[in-house]
């Protein structure tokens, strides 16, 4: 058919259709523009006419800009706005409803610009709510949850459906951040999501219950591991902060997560002792309050971990029934004098400290060369003008740190309870507790007029959580930000160090980091680098909002602070010997640049990573090949470097890096992922066990390094896909997978022997896991498989039953 004989008035819009088809799958363009350009205008009804050809258009859209349905509405929506004329108000009201009727049954896309524009033309807004509904429900009918939840944010509609009917199969299906959206500006469907998660997050909750209501949703085993109480709790915790909810709506999340915080207290007190009694205490009290299942809990553990005569004195503290008590508690009770039945609250410390500390605490920790006249707490207007006139002297030089109470993640918003102002010879503590004091406007003002002047240094470590604290402290500066001018980050400069003493010995027969064999970490790593003692953290973890403050605490605020004036100090006097350049300061503003073409380089730079990108913490190398030591610091392989086979390298993932461990599957690697129940400490002993490389990230790095030997844990970036965070493993490892690797593992079970069954057989198989409901696209997937891997049409590809079977088996 040629584009002459589009000239006829009153145009069949299948004839058209077939046209456009035509020129379509010629790949013309150009062509197919000319045609809609010349047909549009030869259509008697155009608005009736584009319903009908895109109605004919073979295939869904599923987001793809180039399918024909796609270009021929561009088209049209092109060739519409050269006639305002043409508009749905020009036709009948019956007519407008049916053609907007017709065109609401076609927004099945996800594509929003292909959704937009329909509902633009025809007006999709103004139908009847009701009817708008009825076609939501109807895709949730057809498994269409995502395209049904996408569709009704952009009607606007969420107030008028069911937020359980329409969220629980996201939630389920992993996509959370899609009902996220569903809910949000929306008060109340906010509120109702927070508490539909908190209502999962008691610990004998039952997915299949839930799942028993939406039977033709198919779920894999991943995503049912997603919804259980740890994980659940987590987002329960994140959203109440996101759309400031109240915690009295969140009871089984948060006593999950003072549950896990008691846990945690125990291990540190008795178990790692790093703890001091009155902080165990202190905080101790604040997670327990008045939860009795947490008391019960409380005094089971002790009884586990300490001893009984513990137990029961907190057993009598919170004054516990007798039918709640372990074995032994209430016999201990009766045979304790008066004098032990009570535990001291206040003031476990019955002799007064001395400013001074033990000879032996000198020798091994960092001390601050101050006494105790030196160190000042500002807590009134007074006090606080006089420590104006010695912080804010130009061209001086102030460290800066922040003290707040550890709430273990029960609240998620921390305020500051001291902010520590060093300056030569002097540090000044601001007491945020003190009444009244933290409200004073001169005090915001002063804490302005500090960060903004841009002639006096600032010297700070990690100042991202403490600035984020400061915002809680004082709202006001969430709405106007500080300004900050005249910062040096000793973080970056610390990274910069690491760096250097990376490549120094990049070359060297045997691997050296920074801190090697040492368990000192951050701030105090550096000090120990510099200054050559590591900082006393135990009252990092202090209970900073009670007063008065113990002289312990004052101590380590103090040295704290002035630690970072000795190491800038150190630093500026030689900076060559350690790598930097002479002016510390252009080491901070680089890294903002490089901040700002890594956000501009976007998915490339995560796919490409430099090595300053790879040198975000310590990394040490697998045990089975000493040559591929420093590969982990971010070092490109060398040429003598040999490859490894994806065969060759063995890990056990972390519960949070799941995503990862499937990749590297797909890829042929051995990997034993931990379920999300798992303690990451089960990671530690497979990697003893089977001679396995542990891949974790955050705060688990540091334990799990310190339980197996050198070379054995290999820390990563949290908030990369799993796609990027594999790269990184296969670059720092060198590991170079072949076309016959891929998919040579099985993704669920790990499994890397496969059998033949027969294709009826796996189809039966799929029915039966709820994984086959298109048979025209479950065909399509087979032929495609026999194809690729050569099979007979009558049979697919399965992992084989051996003898031995995998460690953990998923499917």
């Amino acid at each position: 058919m040629s584009l002459t004989s589009l000239e006829e008035k009153g145009l069949d819009p299948l004839q058209l259709s077939e046209k456009f088809f035509e020129l379509w799958h010629q790949n013309n363009l150009q062509m197919l523009h000319l045609a809609a350009i010349q047909g549009f205008s030869k259509l008697s009804e155009p608005l009736e006419a584009l319903l009908t050809i895109l109605e004919s258009c073979p295939g869904k859209q599923k987001g793809r800009s180039h399918t024909l349905g796609y270009h021929i509405l561009m088209e049209f929506q092109t060739w519409m706005k050269e006639r305002p004329q043409m508009s749905l108000s020009s036709l009948a009201e019956d007519k407008a409803v049916e053609l907007q009727r017709r065109a609401l049954g076609l927004l099945t896309d996800t594509q929003p610009n292909f959704v937009d524009t329909l509902m633009n033309i025809y007006q999709i807004k103004t139908l009847d709510p009701s009817i708008q509904c009825m076609h939501i429900y109807k895709l949730q009918a057809l498994n269409c949850y995502k395209e049904a939840v996408t569709l009704s944010i952009k009607l606007g509609l969420q107030t008028e459906l069911n937020m359980e009917k329409m969220l629980i199969p996201l939630i389920l299906q992993d996509k959370l951040p899609l009902a996220e959206s569903f809910v949000k500006g929306h008060r109340q469907l906010e509120k109702q999501l927070v508490m539909l998660l908190d209502s999962w997050c008691y610990p004998d909750f039952n997915v299949e219950e839930i799942r028993k209501k939406f039977p033709c949703l198919s779920l894999s085993k991943h995503y049912m591991t997603q919804i259980q109480p740890k994980m659940l709790t987590k987002h329960v915790v994140r959203l109440m902060e996101k759309f400031k909810i109240d915690q009295s709506f969140c009871p089984n999340a948060l006593h999950k997560r003072r549950l896990d915080s008691l846990r945690y207290l125990v291990y540190k007190t008795f178990g790692d002792k790093t703890m001091t009694e009155e902080n165990w205490t202190d905080h101790v009290q604040y997670v327990v309050a008045d939860d009795l299942e947490l008391q019960v809990h409380l005094v089971e553990l002790l009884v586990k971990y300490s001893s009984l005569r513990k137990a029961s004195q907190w057993s009598l503290r919170y004054n516990l029934p007798k039918d709640r008590l372990s074995q032994g508690v209430w016999e201990m009770q009766q045979s304790l004098p008066p004098d032990l039945q009570q535990i001291c609250l206040n003031n476990l410390t019955t002799q007064e400290e001395e400013w001074i500390p033990p000879q032996s605490h000198c020798q091994k920790f960092y001390q601050a060369p101050l006494t105790k006249d030196k160190v000042h707490f500002v807590d009134t207007l007074e006090t606080l003008q006089r420590c104006q006139s010695f912080v804010l002297k130009e061209s001086g030089v102030v460290g800066v740190d922040m003290e707040w109470q550890p709430t273990f993640g029960c609240i998620a918003a921390q305020k500051v309870a001291l902010i520590q102002l060093a300056v030569l010879d002097q540090v000044f503590l601001l007491d945020l507790c003190a009444k009244g004091f933290c409200h004073q406007p001169d005090l915001v003002g002063f804490i302005r007029a500090l960060f903004s002047e841009r002639n006096i240094l600032k010297l700070g470590y990690g100042m991202t959580g403490d600035l984020k604290c400061l915002s809680a402290t004082w709202p006001e500066l969430s709405e106007e930000p500080l300004k900050m001018e005249g910062m040096l980050d000793l973080l970056k400069v610390h990274q910069e160090i690491q760096r250097g003493k990376v490549n120094q010995v990049q070359n060297a027969p045997r691997e050296v980091l920074v801190g090697e064999d040492s368990s000192e970490k951050g701030l105090s790593l550096l000090v120990q680098q510099v200054l050559g003692k590591p900082l006393d953290k135990t009252e990092q973890m202090s209970n900073w909002e009670k007063r008065p403050l113990r002289i312990s605490q004052i101590r380590y605020a103090a040295a704290d602070a002035y630690c970072l004036l000795d190491v800038y100090s150190a630093l500026s006097s030689n900076p060559a010997s350690f790598g930097l350049p002479a002016d510390l300061r252009s080491i901070t503003s680089g890294q903002s640049e490089k901040s700002k073409d890594k956000e501009k380089k976007g998915k490339k730079a995560a796919q490409n990573p430099s090595k300053e990108e790879c040198q975000g913490a310590q990394r040490v190398s697998p045990p089975h090949s000493d040559k591929l030591k420093g590969l982990l610091c971010g070092e490109q392989p060398s040429e003598d470097t040999p490859p490894l086979t994806p065969q060759q390298l063995r890990v056990v993932c972390d519960n949070m890096l799941q995503g990862l461990g499937r990749y590297l599957r797909c890829l042929g690697v051995d990997v034993v992922m931990l379920e999300n129940t798992d303690d990451h400490r089960v990671a530690a002993k497979l990697a003893q066990d089977e001679g396995r490389v542990i891949l974790t990230c955050g705060q688990p790095f540091q334990t799990l390094r310190s339980q197996v030997g050198e070379g054995r844990c290999l820390s990563l970036d949290c908030s990369e896909k799993a796609r990027d965070q594999a790269i990184r493993v296969l670059r720092h490892f060198n590991v170079q997978p072949t076309p016959s690797d891929i998919f040579s593992r099985c993704q669920a079970c790990n499994s890397d022997e496969y059998v033949s069954i027969p294709r009826a057989d796996m189809e039966t198989m799929l029915k039966v896991k709820g994984f086959l409901q298109d048979h025209s696209t479950s065909d399509y997937m087979l032929e495609k498989s026999c194809q690729q891997e050569e099979l007979r049409p009558d049979d697919t590809l399965t992992p084989s039953v051996t003898l031995e079977p995998p460690r953990k088996s998923y499917t």
